[in-house]
Formats: structure tokens, C-alpha cells, sequence
């Protein structure tokens, strides 16, 4: 509605219909559509678990990194900004790589670099899971097949799959700066999740509510002079990037999100306590989760086993659990109240209007029970 040529190249993990055009998005390829590239392998790394197929974890192939997806999608995008730089509209590209999602299969120039490099098993790899929910230890155990040489293979190869992208980022960069283009952009470099990569004795995402998995990267380059550089210290959420870049490009715009614009924060005008949410609801399976961050600690509620709680600024890779310390019991509450809080905001209603019997095991409830539905207020009222 603003005038803005868009496109969309890469991942497309927001609905099913892979009809961009019906996001108003001009020109896009998405999963459905990339070319798949004929790739010679050197290497492969496979788990195999007894009834199920055996499946590639990590692998290098021959080929050098213009095979790749990820510079298949970054040229895609790089030529639309070629045609759409300079005419009256402003562009906006959207960028979406597979990698470095597992599983980790990179060129073998990129693994390359990291030769000379020495990769660790990680220390809580056979004690990362004690005291923590009993799916986490089940979850380890697919991947206990694997050698010491594999896990730090499986690393290296994940790593290798990180600066494939990075590499596309500066071609990128490059190519915005030779265009003329690089200080009126504005750029937005983030994540959908991290990797456990070997912490905790695990691989991939998943149900562990780890920061390997939820600490991504949110980087922000504005155009113009605007803002200093710098790092903001402030609790950020997925859906906060909507309306800071919103503001930042000066965009007409009356939506309804829940998220809030972070430019107060970056430029030093508020410094108010903010916390984050996170949702989780189980994929195929039912492991619903809601994980909240505030004043350094992090409260995961596991409505499918015990809760978590971790004290990150004393124990950053999260070995102890201290949901079940009575010292933390405050805390605990404190976050879970948190949790609530953004339910209402959210209308998560699926959360909120958990009141039965059956569902009463978070440390507190919502408000008291101000939420229950008619029904069953009427049912107490009769008895």
C-alpha cells in the first residue's frame, strides 16, 4: 500500500498456500520452486535408530559454493534489486536460506576453511539432560550412535553451514556498496532459531527451550544517520522486527501487531524492564511450551513434564535446574505471572482458558480464575 516492489526468495515457512501473491508480494521463489542443484558428494555423517530410515545428519559435497541454495536465492534477490533500485517505487527483498538447518551439508571449499581448526566434544554432551524434562534424555539417545570424530564432524560441517551464509551476506553487502546502495538501505539480519549443535548431547531444535536454540542473531543496519552503532540491551521478540522497521522506514501503517517497535530502545529514549515470550507447541507431538526471559533468568513452562527454570547470568549453558529450588520459588512465580500477562495480551486463548481440573499445574494461574468461561462459572454460581 506504500508503493514498495517486493520479492521473496527462499524458505517459505509462514502458510501453506505458497501464494505470495496474496501477501502482496510481486516476485518470489520459494521451496516449491528453487532448482535443486546436482550435487556430488565427498562425505556423509548418518544416524540410524532401529525402525526408522537412516537419514543424513551432516555431508560435503564437491562442488563450490555457487551450487549452493543459498547463493542461488541471494542472486535471485540481488537482481531484483538490480531492476527495482531506480525506478520511483522503493524495494523491499526478503532473503530466507535453508542453511545452516540441518541437516549440515556444505560445499567442501567451505569446510575447508575451518582446516586447522579443532572441534571439542562439548562437556555436558553425556549430563546435559539430567534434571531437565525426561523427552530431552530421550531425544539424546538418537543421537548416542554417533563417534566422538562424528559429533565434532557434525559440528565443524554445522559451522561450515554457517559461513555459507555469511558468505552470501557479504556478497551481498559488496554488491549494495559498488551499487551506491548500501547507506540508504535499511537491513535486517536475523533467525528463525539456532542449532543445539552438540550442547546438552544434542543436535538440530526442537522441544529443549535451550538458548543455542532461542538466542538468534538480530542484526540492524539503518539507513541514513538515524541511529549510532552500537548494542542495544533489551529483550526482543520475532514479531518486535515488524514494527521497528516499520518506524524506521517511515511507513504509513495502522495494522494491529503484538509486538513493539524497538527503536526507543536503540536510541536510548526508553529503558523501561521489557521480557520476552516464546511459544512452542510440539510440532507432531503435544510438548506445549511457553518460555519466558526477564532479569536474566528463564522460565520454561513444560505442560508435558516438570517445569525449568535457569539463572543465566550464573549459569549460562543452563546445567542446573532450579525450577524445584525453594530459594527460586519467587522467581519462578514472578515469570510464570509473565507468562500469563502476555497471554492476555496475545489472546492465547488455548493457554488462557485452561482452567479445568486437569490443566491447573503452572506455579500460579491466570488472575485467579477471572477467565473462566460462562459455562463454568455458572456452575459454580448453581453450586
Amino acid at each position: 500500500d506504500n508503493g514498495y516492489s517486493i520479492c521473496y526468495y527462499g524458505k517459505w515457512h509462514v502458510e501453506r498456500s505458497y501464494k505470495l501473491e496474496d501477501f502482496g508480494i510481486d516476485e518470489y521463489e520459494t521451496e516449491h520452486d528453487i532448482p535443486k542443484a546436482s550435487l556430488t558428494p565427498v562425505k556423509r555423517i548418518t544416524v540410524s535408530t532401529p525402525g526408522y530410515r537412516t537419514s543424513t545428519v551432516a555431508g560435503i559435497y564437491e562442488e563450490d559454493e555457487t551450487a549452493s541454495e543459498e547463493h542461488y536465492v541471494y542472486s535471485k534477490a540481488m537482481d531484483f534489486i538490480k531492476r527495482h533500485a531506480y525506478d520511483d517505487h522503493p524495494f523491499c527483498a526478503f532473503i530466507s536460506t535453508y542453511a545452516p538447518h540441518d541437516p549440515y551439508v556444505v560445499p567442501l571449499s567451505v569446510y575447508k576453511m575451518y582446516d586447522g581448526i579443532s572441534f571439542d566434544v562439548p562437556d555436558n554432551w553425556d549430563t546435559g539432560t539430567e534434571g531437565k524434562p525426561s523427552i530431552y534424555k530421550r531425544l539424546h539417545e538418537v543421537w548416542s550412535g554417533l563417534s566422538d570424530d562424528e559429533i565434532k564432524d557434525v559440528i565443524r560441517c554445522y559451522y561450515s553451514s554457517c559461513t555459507l551464509v555469511d558468505l552470501q551476506v557479504r556478497r551481498l553487502m559488496d554488491f549494495l556498496k559498488e551499487s551506491g546502495l548500501y547507506d540508504d538501505t535499511l537491513i535486517v539480519f536475523t533467525s528463525d532459531h539456532g542449532d543445539m549443535a552438540g550442547s546438552h548431547g544434542l543436535f538440530c531444535k526442537g522441544v529443549p527451550a535451550f538458548e543455542d536454540v532461542y538466542s538468534i542473531p538480530l542484526l540492524l543496519k539503518p539507513s541514513g544517520t538515524r541511529l549510532k552503532p552500537g548494542e542495544c540491551d533489551v529483550y526482543a521478540d520475532t514479531c518486535d522486527i515488524l514494527p521497528t522497521v516499520v518506524e524506521l522506514a517511515g511507513i504509513r501503517w495502522h495494522g494491529r501487531v503484538d509486538g513493539k517497535s524497538l527503536v526507543p530502545y536503540i536510541e536510548g529514549k526508553s529503558s523501561s524492564g521489557t521480557y520476552s515470550l516464546a511459544e512452542f507447541f510440539g510440532q507432531r507431538y503435544s510438548y506445549t511450551q511457553r518460555i519466558v526471559w526477564s532479569d536474566g533468568y528463564k522460565y520454561v513452562f513444560n505442560a508435558f513434564d516438570n517445569d525449568e527454570l535457569y539463572d543465566l547470568g550464573k549459569d549460562p549453558e543452563e546445567n542446573a535446574n532450579l525450577a524445584d529450588d525453594p530459594e527460586y520459588t519467587g522467581i519462578k512465580e514472578k515469570l510464570c505471572a509473565l507468562m500469563w500477562k502476555r497471554i492476555e495480551e496475545t489472546d492465547d486463548w488455548s493457554m488462557r482458558d485452561a482452567q479445568y481440573f486437569l490443566h491447573r499445574f503452572a506455579p500460579v494461574g491466570p488472575n485467579d480464575g477471572d477467565h473462566l468461561s460462562s459455562r463454568f462459572s455458572m456452575f459454580n454460581k448453581a453450586f
